[in-house]
């Protein structure tokens, strides 16, 4: 993209080299090789569309950030060659579907990359919700500036950052700018940078220097250079990133050195301090790394000396990546990634520091983060003020930055779900958040604290309900608006049908059930008698009454007869009976109707003969359980 975002990424010394617009293939390969992506697309236009051809042209105008023609280019690749095409080329195209916030389409090719479902609409519309704040962004004005970014706190009142304002340098062949080097400054009141000088020639050199970052007493700064020495590849020439550290000694910039971890076999880079000064972040590529670009840290000893470089893992680097770090004086990460979901680009995510490792990232929303690249981003928690980068505008541009606290964060509902009576806490109770409309928003099972959270959205209506097996659900309505009660703690008490409901009672087994008169049935029949209808008419106005209990209706024999007659004469009863309940507007599946037969004797009357006819009638009955 036309960003120096990628440039620090990898960069490519050129010298000398000036390719003519009808070149051939082979040099125009070349071109692309070595980054020159302006001059690279211009000449592949003129070239037949194979697929190489395609794959490096859209390439070209992604790098450069012309996602228009980018999505164009790679439409039509993928129309003619899609069922041949490598991973990283759908990883591309969504994100420039992204770019052009084509968030639909990015979605199909995104999935096929990650192997999930993606939905950048619904991720967008709950991080409005659950991102931490909201920002106020201004773009930072300044004379002969062009192309800006990762501007950096510099003492007190100075600020340093990186700039192509130095039109005396070469072009870099990436995006025809001047090599970036640092500079000086003082931001005023509204805005403007002021004062903007040049640091010395021991800090820039005719390669590029960025993303400068200082100790709290100024003395010593780490910033990125360009390495000097070309690492060779099989047609390219490479010149890698690596961090330096320099010294102000009697007001001079000296002392320039590489850190030792650094290499000219891979790139460090995006310096960054703990607030204690005791360790260093730092983005890196070197073996290692679990994508293009990962976070690391590396401590910083008493002495001078560095431990060995700790990659900070999957929780924080995905396989794309991750870059301009930043920790600020609460030991919160921020950092810049295009691998975890996201708006489009680079966009910048907060992590927190929970007992000596970072949680998972955060995006920090649509009002900091665009569909393209977003980075460099720096903060005083204290002052909620800071600044940030982004090539939105289709340069890289420094802004400042201010934030508050979002709001919609504040709204919820939250409590406990207990038992009306007893004050026992319902642990697998059921919580479900409903809009006006009835419709379910969330829902929660609750665990051994019984308690549930949910977040909810300003000027609405809603209805949350809590549900226990055996128990009568609880609703309660309650709405929101955007400038009184945000947060709603609401009880939900349950009282179980056993409490609410002399007829119901918990049997030796914990089981509840609906005690009713005795059913009777004529011998060896199933059909509903006028007497027994007129007992289960208590059970239909106690269902509809409780239109959520659901009820297994049983039936059961003695001893006389054949078990399998009796199994199958139970089987009838118990199904006769649940008919009758659905006759008279009990919902099907409300009920459940099952046939034990001689099976479930409640005395010892096992067998024909051995007991009394009384206590063989006790075993002749129906019994009615609550399921739910």
């Amino acid at each position: 993209m036309k960003t120096n975002t990628y440039i620090l990424a990898s960069f490519l010394l050129v010298s000398g080299m000036s390719l003519a617009q009808k070149g051939d293939l082979k040099r125009v390969d070349k071109l692309f090789e070595m980054r020159a992506y302006n001059e690279a697309a211009e000449i592949y236009e003129t070239k037949e569309r194979t697929q190489q051809v395609l794959q490096n042209l859209a390439d070209s105008y992604y790098y450069n950030a012309n996602l228009q023609k980018a999505v164009k280019t790679y439409r039509e690749l993928f129309v003619t060659y899609g069922d041949s095409m490598d991973l990283d080329y759908y990883f591309r195209y969504g994100q420039a579907l992204k770019g052009i916030q084509n968030y639909d389409e990015a979605d199909k090719y995104l999935k096929i990359y990650y192997n999930k479902d993606l939905n950048t609409a619904a991720f967008i519309e709950n991080n409005t919700k659950t991102t931490p704040h909201n920002f106020s962004l201004k773009q930072v004005e300044a004379e002969n500036s062009y192309s800006d970014f990762g501007l950096s706190f510099y003492g007190e009142d100075k600020v340093a950052f990186a700039s192509t304002r130095n039109t005396e340098s070469p072009n870099y062949v990436w995006n025809d700018l001047p090599y970036l080097d640092l500079y000086s400054g003082t931001l005023s009141t509204n805005g403007t940078l002021e004062n903007v000088v040049p640091f010395s020639e021991a800090i820039n050199t005719r390669s590029h220097e960025s993303n400068a970052v200082f100790t709290k007493d100024g003395k010593t700064m780490y910033f990125n250079r360009t390495n000097a020495t070309r690492k060779k590849g099989e047609e390219d020439k490479i010149a890698h990133v690596k961090i330096y550290k320099a010294e102000l000694v009697d007001g001079n910039w000296t002392n320039v050195t590489a850190l030792p971890f650094t290499s000219n076999a891979y790139s460090t880079e995006h310096p960054a301090l703990s607030a204690d000064e005791k360790t260093l972040y730092f983005a890196s590529d070197m073996p290692g790394t679990i994508g293009n670009f990962d976070i690391y840290k590396v401590a910083i000893k008493e002495d001078g000396t560095y431990g060995e470089p700790e990659n900070l893992g999957p929780t924080v680097n995905t396989k794309q990546r991750e870059q301009f770090p930043f920790v600020s004086d609460y030991d919160v990460l921020y950092f810049s990634s295009i691998g975890h979901e996201g708006f489009g680009g680079l966009d910048v995510f907060r992590s927190n520091m929970v007992n000596g490792t970072f949680d998972t990232p955060v995006n920090l929303g649509s009002t900091i983060n665009s569909n393209l690249d977003d980075f460099a981003y720096v903060i005083r928690e204290k002052d909620n003020k800071g600044f940030v980068s982004s090539n939105r505008s289709g340069f890289d541009r420094l802004f400042t930055l201010t934030r508050e606290e979002n709001m919609l964060t504040k709204y919820q509902v939250e409590g406990i779900v207990q038992d009306k009576n007893s004050k026992e806490l319902l642990v697998g109770a059921s919580v479900i958040l409903f809009d006006e409309a009835g419709t379910v928003i969330q829902d929660s099972i609750v665990g051994e604290k019984a308690n549930y959270l949910f977040k909810i959205e300003p000027n609405k209506k809603y209805k949350v309900r809590g549900t226990f097996k055996a128990y009568i659900p609880h609703d309660v309505e309650f709405s929101t608006n955007s400038e009184g009660k945000v947060q709603h703690n609401i009880y939900l008490t349950l009282e179980s049908f056993a409490d609410a409901e002399a007829r119901v009672k918990k049997d030796e087994k914990g089981e509840l059930k609906v005690e009713l008169d005795k059913i009777y049935f004529d011998s060896n029949k199933s059909k509903i008698r006028d007497d027994a209808a007129t007992t289960l008419n208590v059970l239909v106005d106690l269902m509809k009454k409780y239109p959520t209990m659901e009820v297994e209706v049983s039936a059961h024999t003695d001893a006389y007869g054949k078990d399998n007659y009796n199994l199958k004469l139970s089987e009838r009863r118990a199904a006769s009976t649940l008919e009758y309940l659905v006759s008279q507007g009990i919902d099907r599946n409300r009920l459940k109707s099952v046939g034990y037969g001689e099976t479930q004797p409640l005395n010892n009357c096992t067998e024909e003969g051995i007991c009394k006819a009384e206590e063989y009638d006790v075993n002749r009955r129906c019994e009615f359980k609550i399921l739910n």
